[in-house]
């Protein structure tokens, strides 16, 4: 994981009067599940788990749309940003009157365990962000398992429509995915996040479509609209479980994990 823009150490006391802007959806998760929730004074309106916690957290628009303003009025001490989640001018912006803004650009599904000591050394939450790891790697253990008793396949992971939009193997999507043995099609691609054509001779050896319900929201509809142009088997697959790092990946692995023994 590439974290940066944040130096020095924390003293214990500063942990304790951190006021934190989460604007990544899955680390407002995190922080929740580590006991900052307290500590959280704004988030964005995709940051949704865990539901009833968040409900009292301020809004400071969407992960792209962040409203400054109503951050620069919250007065956070720390800003937490991503590198796919959010855009780079943001968080330069945010630098201008935040103390510490924290860049983070998990890259793959192990990044996970320095994302949670990373979190947990900031605030003040060492101990449970270790319990967290040690969750974690029983659960990527599990995944593992799973990827090595069934064949490799090539698939090909559905993220938009209009246009059809897929992963490169750069993404962690992609990454997670071939923990369970499946390797995102095209195997090569400038962009991360290309667009694609499902009749594409880069994706034909794909033998599986699977549509992500985020952040397009395919629905079962689509899964027979796409089985029918792409000629192969197609399935909805939940893509907080895939995509999302953070304390989700645990269970998201284990949901990945099952996906793939019972698609085969």
């Amino acid at each position: 994981m590439n974290a940066v823009d944040f130096a020095g150490t924390v003293h214990p006391r500063a942990a304790r009067d951190a006021r934190i802007v989460s604007l990544v959806p899955s680390i407002t998760e995190l922080l929740c599940d580590l006991g900052l929730a307290d500590r959280l004074v704004g988030r964005t309106g995709f940051c949704i788990h865990p539901r009833k916690t968040v409900r009292r957290i301020p809004k400071v628009g969407g992960t792209k749309d962040v409203k400054l303003d109503r951050i620069r009025a919250l007065a956070p001490t720390h800003a937490i940003v991503n590198v796919d989640e959010n855009r780079r001018e943001t968080a330069e912006a945010l630098r201008a009157f935040v103390p510490h803004v924290v860049v983070t650009h998990p890259l793959g599904p192990r990044d996970n365990l320095a994302l949670y000591r990373l979190c947990g050394a900031l605030f003040g939450r060492e101990a449970e962000a270790e319990r967290l790891c040690d969750r974690f790697e029983a659960a990527f253990g599990r995944a593992a398992a799973a990827g090595h008793d069934a064949p490799p396949a090539d698939v090909l992971y559905l993220i938009w429509k209009d246009p059809w939009m897929t992963v490169s193997p750069d993404t962690y999507v992609s990454r997670t995915l071939a923990l369970v043995g499946w390797h995102s099609v095209p195997h090569q691609a400038a962009a991360r996040y290309p667009e694609v054509a499902l009749d594409d001779p880069a994706v034909a050896g794909a033998s599986l479509v699977l549509l992500s319900s985020e952040p397009y929201r395919f629905r079962a509809a689509h899964v027979t609209q796409v089985a029918a142009a792409a000629r192969r088997p197609a399935a909805l697959i939940d893509g907080e479980m895939t995509s999302w790092y953070g304390s989700r990946a645990i269970a998201g692995l284990d949901y990945l994990a099952d996906f793939r023994r019972r698609a085969g």
